[in-house]
């Protein structure tokens, strides 16, 4: 197998960039603030600002929870509640999804770059690179399609229609993309491009060794030795020369 480590240090950078936005992908799923309601009735929501995630939706009251101390008061949005909008359910599954093709993408990768660092086959090599690149293209788009869907909600201000138990002002005067939202796009900007270096992956250029005439390996992208040739003929190249003083002693 030829020798395929020093083909593949973007690729080992993109397993990291990958795994932190796999990281983040899980983050963004667990924040309340996707988005962020700003009240004008303060008798429930002390604090006038309202967090809707794709899990619950929270604020801070000292009415509902205790008279004394300010605390949070959360309310779970499930998956088949009529009251929830599409782009809601559609982040809950899409964000899971995201999360198991993330985990995908990122073995395949660690499986490939074990086998070019352990000299392992590389037809092994170029499949797993590729069906990496695949998966986190896939994760990125699973987490890029709601996250934009809830995004394109909050910049139309669109509403939702909590039930009387949430204690949820029916509108907002305003609202603004929170936390969740922006992390969750910096996940999928993450895992995407390394999606595309893992895609991106090309075997080096080799050439086969080859015996020169003095019976040294040579390559054409190393450097070549040559022997001079001696003349057989040549007596001299390999002949002493006489030595006139003693063929003079041998006379006397």
């Amino acid at each position: 197998m030829a020798y395929l480590v020093h083909s593949s240090h973007l690729q080992f950078v993109s397993l990291w960039v990958g795994v932190v936005g796999w990281i983040l992908t899980g983050v963004a799923m667990g924040l309340v603030q996707w988005r962020v309601w700003y009240v004008a009735d303060l008798t429930f929501v002390t604090s006038g600002v309202v967090w809707v995630g794709i899990w619950r939706t929270c604020f801070f009251s000292h009415v509902l929870v205790t008279a004394e101390l300010e605390d949070m008061f959360c309310q779970a949005i499930g998956f088949l509640d009529p009251y929830a909008p599409a782009e809601i359910p559609a982040a809950q599954a899409l964000m899971v999804a995201a999360l198991a093709v993330g985990i995908g993408g990122n073995a395949s990768a660690i499986y490939a770059l074990r086998c070019v660092y352990f000299g392992l086959p590389e037809r092994p090599v170029r499949t797993a690179f590729a069906l990496a690149g695949a998966l986190q293209l896939l994760a990125g788009a699973c987490a890029l399609v709601p996250l934009s869907w809830n995004l394109n909600s909050v910049v139309a201000n669109r509403t939702i229609s909590f039930p009387p138990r949430f204690n949820v002002p029916p509108a907002p005067v305003s609202q603004e993309v929170g936390a969740g939202i922006a992390v969750g796009i910096t996940a999928a900007i993450l895992v995407t491009a390394s999606g595309l270096a893992f895609l991106s992956y090309r075997f080096p250029f080799t050439v086969s060794p080859r015996k020169d005439r003095g019976g040294f390996e040579t390559s054409s992208m190393g450097m070549s030795f040559s022997q001079q040739s001696v003349s057989v003929g040549d007596e001299s190249s390999y002949h002493g020369r006489d030595n006139q003083a003693f063929q003079s002693q041998e006379s006397i």
